[in-house]
């Protein structure tokens, strides 16, 4: 082959790799760049009509969840329901590895496949990665339909950058679980040491399931074309609870934008207090803005991360270089202490809760697929804000001068860190 030729072939190349880039770093969704006015608090009713008409599904009265906290609780409720299956089990998550966990899932869902239970698995291709093929097969061959999101193809190179992160259990149509935990053996045990994630899950019975059922099959419509319908999956659902709850989702491929504007809805509604817990808290600069605007007027604002145990340091490092402003907004900070921290939730003023698989990130917000469960109630509130202070209680508070006190060479790596703050 001549030179010529070679560097023809090279120009290709890289022309190729651009157009890809930029097709998956690029969006032609405008972002929302205005802070919004605080028109209405949390225990308003406009509030409540400004979730229901700006994020898409209403708030339905009538819902049970029940908190779960670290694997020794989250694996035994998920894996009892799906043993528990008559009809269909539909399952979507990001983190699906080898190991003991992911061993006893296969084994639950092939059981019941084999049953003639309709079972439909949803994984991300990014997030699979780690997964024994021979438990792929395994599952398909007991008749598991079972799919990965996003896998690399010539038909959607431009969206592998969009991954589904939602963690989403269906059983029949009326049980739903939702929440932060993984399948891999980090999530096992009880967040007693290192070895053992702290991480929480929440199932889910009453009308809200329906939501939660919508979310998964949309995503599963989009990697197969199969439309998944009638009683097996929306049987009819009556109120098991006091709750009133919401599930609604996020994509690029169609308002990327609607889970940032949930928090700075729920921020800017904020009266009294706001209790963040997030694995990877990477705000921009408006939900910054936001932020130190509601300690200003009052409201006691604390936001708990991962400390050093955590399995993306550049992450961490990107959070801390932004705390400074926050930090002398009197904004609280603390690092949980004992392992990885994978909590993501929010609770604002004790009533309006926010959970799910979404972190406060620009990945979360805009480039992967998420799905967060809402609740508007005292009751589950005061819950979410007693987990919140048993995490705090062992969490290190970060003081405005420990931040200032950092060493030169930690700041080096945060400031080089921030610049791929739009990634994280």
């Amino acid at each position: 082959m001549s030179s010529h030729a070679v560097v023809i072939l090279a120009t290709v190349a890289a022309t190729l790799v651009v157009v890809l880039l930029f097709q998956n770093l690029w969006t032609a969704e405008k972002k929302i760049d205005v802070q919004l006015p605080k028109l209405y608090e949390t225990d308003d009713a406009e509030f409540r009509r400004s979730l229901s008409a700006l994020l898409g599904p209403p708030l339905l009265e009538g819902n049970q969840v029940e908190t779960l906290l670290n694997g020794d609780r989250i694996f035994p409720s998920m894996l009892a329901a799906i043993r528990s299956a008559q009809h269909t089990v539909n399952f979507e998550t990001y983190i699906y590895w080898s190991g003991s966990i992911g061993r006893e899932f296969v084994d639950a869902l092939t059981e019941r496949a084999r049953a003639g239970v309709k079972v439909h698995v949803l994984l991300d291709w990014v997030g699979s990665l780690k997964i024994d093929d021979g438990m792929l097969e395994e599952m398909k061959a007991a008749g598991v339909a079972c799919e990965r999101f996003h896998e690399p193809h010539w038909s959607h190179w431009g969206r592998l950058n969009n991954r589904t992160h939602r963690k989403l259990l269906v059983v029949d149509g009326r049980v739903g679980f939702t929440g932060g935990v993984g399948i891999a053996d980090q999530w096992r045990g009880d967040a007693r040491h290192a070895g053992e994630w702290r991480d929480t899950h929440f199932r889910v019975t009453g009308p809200v399931v329906a939501q939660m059922q919508s979310v998964f099959l949309d995503n599963w419509m989009r990697a197969t074309g199969e439309v998944l319908h009638g009683e097996a999956y929306f049987p009819a659902l009556q109120p098991t609870g006091p709750y009133a709850a919401q599930m609604f989702s996020s994509s690029p491929s169609g308002g990327s934008e609607s889970m940032h504007l949930m928090y700075l809805l729920a921020i800017t509604a904020a009266r009294k207090t706001i209790d963040l817990a997030n694995s990877y808290f990477v705000p921009d600069d408006l939900t910054i803005r936001t932020l130190i605007d509601a300690a200003r007027r009052g409201v006691k604002v604390r936001v708990l991360t991962p400390s050093g145990h955590i399995d993306s340091e550049t992450v961490r490092k990107a959070s801390r270089s932004t705390w400074g402003p926050m930090l002398e907004a009197g904004i609280e900070f603390a690092e949980y202490a004992p392992t990885m921290f994978h909590v993501k939730g929010l609770v604002v003023d004790g009533v309006f809760s926010s959970v799910g698989s979404t972190n406060f990130d620009n990945r979360s917000f805009r480039l992967n697929d998420e799905a967060n469960l809402n609740v508007l109630n005292a009751e589950f509130g005061k819950q979410q804000q007693a987990v919140f202070e048993a995490d705090w209680a062992r969490a290190q508070r970060i003081t405005l001068q420990a931040w200032r006190d950092r060493p030169l060479s930690e700041r080096a790596w945060e400031t080089l860190a921030r610049t791929l703050r739009a990634q994280l």
